[in-house]
């Protein structure tokens, strides 16, 4: 079947992906830290162009923007949440052998 072989490709390269962003992003490597909460979106989108001015060597992939869709008894809500890595273990500093003499 023709086109097979390349969405074969791109399906692996999707998984290879995804597998690479969920070692990035797991548990293990860090946490979620909640920046800003709102129930108004224009408030919302103004703390991302903030966030974006302020911070431009923030990663974007780092950046998770969610909208918790709301019913008639709860509100919209809106989340803007960074990615904090968990500090890189400290090794132990050398002890240096003692000198014999």
């Amino acid at each position: 079947m023709p086109g097979q072989r390349k969405r074969r490709r791109q399906r692996q390269r999707e998984l290879a992906d995804l597998s690479r962003e969920a070692d990035r992003f797991g548990p293990d490597a860090g946490r979620w830290e909640l920046r800003y909460a709102t129930n108004d979106e224009s408030e919302w989108q103004a703390e991302i162009r903030r966030l974006r001015t302020e911070e431009p060597g923030l990663d974007p992939d780092a950046v998770r923007l969610d909208m918790l869709c709301g019913r008639s008894t709860h509100p919209t809500t809106y989340r803007l949440s960074v990615f904090v890595p968990h500090p890189a273990p400290e090794e132990p500093p050398c002890r240096a052998k003692p000198s014999s003499g």
